[in-house]
């Protein structure tokens, strides 16, 4: 652990491991006693050379017999090191490719060394390379307990850190915070638990440390879990203690002109998510809800409701979406609703300039604009709101913790803060939202509107590609229109993948008479608005495509989607992608091309992708094949995901740290303040987002 600097350190600069110490978050005790190892190396007993065997990972211990600098068939070390157990003949061959003058002294002929490694079958018999090794003498005793290997970063070597966390775990308070009746009984206490976890006793089960079933681990778990729950609940206390403008119903005003205005009528699961938003904007307690529903499911018409609310007070709403071709696509509909009712839509985005912004940014700022409609350049500093009462936040995982935050704090009333409502076309696992939204409200939009028909996902090997664009030369001939989707925009060396443009360009021969489009996110802006329009209008028969229509495009018309290298993607985003088909009255096809061979990541993709429709299931399947960093974007920018906890196989232990946490708020607040700060420190303000 490094120390606090007294005054006359102050200016002392760093050496490399302690800034790298800083770069993996150990600052204080606490964080290097919450190091955990990755692995362990049995240290603690000797094999003979002479009972190696090819592929052992074994100690041995042994006097060299012969050291050496080798310039064929490259520069290399080799030592040969010899036990009691054998002839020479049986002599255990060393060889570093990367050595030191330091490597050469420390075996030197006749030093006693204990030696760690892989055995290899060499030319000249067992070897081992670039073992780890030290200096010892007959006296030396053997380790007591597993040895650990951590994560680590560059300049930061395993024995420096070994030492540091030591230290650290030796120093840190890791005395009982939490009253009796908090923690399941049985469970051991943490100082116990991580005293084994940093150097478990050599007859532990491996297994039980590397699924992190052991007793050890369930307290950890149990702890982060508590901290995690008790933060979140903390944040939603303090919400409740907030004041927020209050928006009554009333009868006959924006919001019933709107839904008589609607060209199709609301599905039960949009009308009870309405009712649901309308009784959190009529409270004096900001509005903090999660939508989620799956794509297609009808988000954008609640948004357009619940904005009609806070408008009719004579209050304004902004609605942020994390590409301009969602936005645009949000403001299109937004427009054809509200305009019609005499309200004034502002459109503000990054490749907006000159005087159009200047006149955008006069009637939000004067209140002339009720609904703003953008992407992060919303929350620009020269955006100025004259009554911002509604922040509505689409695809929120895609935005940074900081860009929610600084588009809340754009309330210009004093105390007063803005009701919240974020929608997200990936549908949260019940698990993962008990966990990490502890302090959300949700609703959940369960139901599909009328006359939206199942698509027909269908896989695809790569070499099938002329069966594909036959299929698609087939749709286009009957007047309907095709999406083929590309991971990549350019050629990488690294993946051998079929970009874009390459794929634009075989199609255009492949389909001659026909218009085909390219879209890619370093496009400018004009011109992906260009294509869009063309492909929207159903002048453009077939669009090709990075992922940036994941969300948000809405084209009735189109009845085919391909994706290419569908290996690449994850889960929730083939899911999202299929959802851009289907939208009309014609039978729709998705169809998945991969690259042989899949690994098992990927088939289990594919499987899922083949076998159900639902979002829900789906993001469920996505969950347990890539855990919920990965899924949900790590909630973004700092906030505290789970390091050790599971929500896949952990379902248990999070309920009971949720009652464990409610008991605690409510009857030992200093108690739950004290286990929040010993494990999330400063970060707990990244949960008010």
């Amino acid at each position: 652990m490094v120390e606090a600097a007294s005054p006359s350190m102050e200016n002392k600069p760093k050496s490399a491991p302690q800034r790298a110490l800083e770069k993996l978050g150990l600052v204080r005790d606490i964080d290097l006693a919450l190091h955990l190892p990755l692995r362990y190396e049995d240290e603690t007993k000797l094999v003979s050379i002479a009972s190696l065997r090819d592929g052992d990972v074994a100690q041995v211990e042994g006097v060299v017999t012969d050291s050496r600098v080798q310039f064929r068939p490259r520069r290399q070390l080799v030592v040969k090191i010899h036990d009691a157990s054998g002839e020479s003949s049986d002599d255990l061959v060393l060889r570093f490719l990367n050595f030191y003058p330091s490597h050469q002294k420390a075996l030197a002929e006749g030093a006693r060394v204990r030696v760690r490694g892989e055995a290899r079958g060499g030319f000249f018999g067992l070897e081992m390379v670039h073992p780890a090794f030290k200096a010892v003498d007959e006296a030396t005793p053997l380790a007591r307990a597993l040895t650990p290997v951590y994560p680590t970063t560059a300049q930061l070597p395993q024995a420096y850190l070994r030492k540091v966390v030591a230290s650290g775990l030796s120093r840190a308070d890791l005395s009982e915070q939490l009253p009796p009746g908090s923690v399941p009984a049985g469970m051991m206490s943490l100082r116990e638990a991580l005293d084994f976890l940093h150097h478990p006793a050599p007859d532990v089960s491996v297994e039980t440390l590397e699924d992190h079933s052991h007793p050890a681990w369930q307290r950890l778990k149990f702890e982060e879990l508590l901290a995690q729950q008790l933060s979140q609940l903390k944040a939603k206390q303090e919400r409740e203690r907030q004041r927020a403008p209050a928006f009554a119903l009333q009868p006959g005003g924006l919001q019933e002109k709107l839904l008589a205005a609607l060209p199709f009528s609301l599905t039960e699961a949009q009308r009870r998510v309405v009712e649901e938003i309308a009784r959190d904007l009529a409270r004096e307690t900001p509005m903090h809800r999660l939508l989620q529903g799956d794509v297609g499911s009808g988000k954008t018409v609640v948004a357009a409701l619940a904005a009609a609310v806070a408008i009719q007070q004579g209050w304004q709403c902004a609605l942020m979406a994390p590409t301009e071709i969602l936005a645009e696509q949000h403001l299109r509909k937004l427009v054809g609703w509200l305009a019609p009712l005499g309200i004034t839509v502002a459109w503000l985005t990054g490749s907006r300039k000159g005087k159009g912004r200047r006149e955008m940014l006069a009637q939000v700022a004067s209140g002339e604009a009720a609904l703003v409609v953008g992407t992060h350049a919303v929350i620009q500093d020269q955006v100025e709101f004259a009554r911002l009462g509604l922040a509505i936040i689409d695809e929120q995982h895609r935005f940074g913790v900081q860009q929610r935050l600084a588009l809340r704090s754009k309330l210009a009333e004093g105390p007063l803060e803005p009701h919240t409502l974020m929608m997200s076309a990936t549908p949260i696992p019940r698990t993962l939202a008990m966990t990490l939204f502890a302090d959300l409200d949700i609703s959940t939009i369960d139901e599909l509107p009328p006359g939206r028909t199942p698509v027909v996902t269908k896989l695809f090997a790569d070499d099938k590609r002329d069966a594909v664009v036959a299929r698609i030369r087939g749709e286009v001939a009957l007047g309907r229109q095709v999406y083929w989707v590309c991971p990549l925009i350019e050629e990488s060396e690294t993946l051998d993948l079929q970009n874009a443009t390459a794929t634009h360009q075989q199609l255009c021969e492949a389909l001659p008479g026909q218009m085909i489009g390219l879209l890619h996110g370093r496009m400018p802006a004009a011109e992906k608005a260009a294509v869009m329009s063309l492909f929207t209008s159903g002048q453009m028969g077939v669009l090709v495509s990075t992922t940036v229509i994941e969300v948000g495009v809405d084209v009735p018309n189109a009845s085919l989607m391909v994706i290419e290298h569908a290996e690449r993607f994850g889960l929730s985003q083939l899911h999202q992608l299929r959802g851009r088909v289907g939208r009309g009255a014609v039978a729709s096809v998705c169809v998945l091309l991969y690259s042989s061979p899949l690994s098992e990541t990927a088939k289990s993709r594919l499987k899922a992708m083949m076998e159900t429709n639902d979002g829900f299931e789906i993001a469920r399947r996505d969950l347990d094949i890539r855990g919920p960093g990965e899924f949900f974007g790590a909630r973004q920018s700092g906030a505290p995901l789970l390091r050790f906890a599971d929500l896949a196989l952990d379902e248990p232990l999070v309920h009971l740290a949720r009652q464990s946490a409610t008991a605690l708020l409510a009857k030992h607040p200093q108690a739950a303040e004290r286990h929040v700060m010993r494990w999330l420190g400063s970060k707990t303000d990244y949960l008010k987002a």
